[in-house]
């Protein structure tokens, strides 16, 4: 199944909490979307490495901590899927 709307957005709401990936939620993608959605999940931990966070805000340093430890979860989970079912990304 093809990847319904953008798959940066994807990626962003990954980050922000509202999407989560997981081993039955990619049975649905063939190995092209998975390497789209791969390839998009570091794009947008690249844009929030980018952040510049002042260190006295406390609060925007954990939510920027918080939004890449997704991405890294659903890297893992992605990697690890891909690897299980022998899908070259």
């Amino acid at each position: 199944m093809a990847i319904s709307g953008n798959p940066k957005k994807l990626a962003q709401d990954i980050s922000a909490g509202y999407q989560n990936l997981s081993p039955v939620a990619l049975k649905k993608y063939n190995p092209a979307d998975l390497k789209v959605i791969l390839s998009n999940l570091t794009i947008v931990q690249r844009e929030i490495r980018q952040l510049q966070v002042p260190l006295e805000e406390v609060l925007l340093i954990k939510a920027k901590n918080m939004q890449l430890s997704r991405l890294n979860q659903a890297e893992v989970v992605l990697r690890s899927y891909c690897r299980k079912k022998r899908i070259p990304i």
